[in-house]
């Protein structure tokens, strides 16, 4: 499966911004999508996951109730709304996928990766 990942940019704490991971090459609707995110000279780091099906969804704890992802199969693609961002919250975010039914939230579960989308929040 290929994956692109869009919607990145500049965006000010407090803010709002929408990611999207849009998906080809194969049934993307029975695959585990993430978000992961890496800042220069650090680990990449888990941000979100959703299982295939929608009814599992993980959060890293830095971002849980500000960050939301979600999916629409019939539209194959993932997404990332990232409400009241912070100035930590700044780089590059990946998308994968996965058709792993366990633990999507590490990073070596996922074999398909989009070229990532860069994110830059302001205070």
């Amino acid at each position: 499966v290929q994956l692109q990942a869009s919607g990145g940019g500049l965006v000010q704490a407090g803010g709002s911004l929408r990611l999207s991971c849009a998906a080809s090459g194969r049934t993307f609707s029975n695959y585990a999508a993430g978000w992961f995110r890496q800042v220069p000279g650090k680990e990449r780091e888990f941000v979100a996951a959703i299982s295939w099906t929608g009814r599992n969804i993980y959060y890293a704890d830095s971002v849980k109730g500000r960050f939301t992802i979600s999916r629409d199969n019939a539209r194959i693609t993932v997404y990332l709304q990232m409400n009241s961002p912070k100035p930590e919250d700044t780089a590059v975010y990946y998308c994968a996928a996965s058709e792993s039914y366990g633990s999507i939230w590490y990073g070596n579960e996922y074999p398909y990766w989009g070229q990532g989308t860069l994110v830059t929040v302001s205070s």
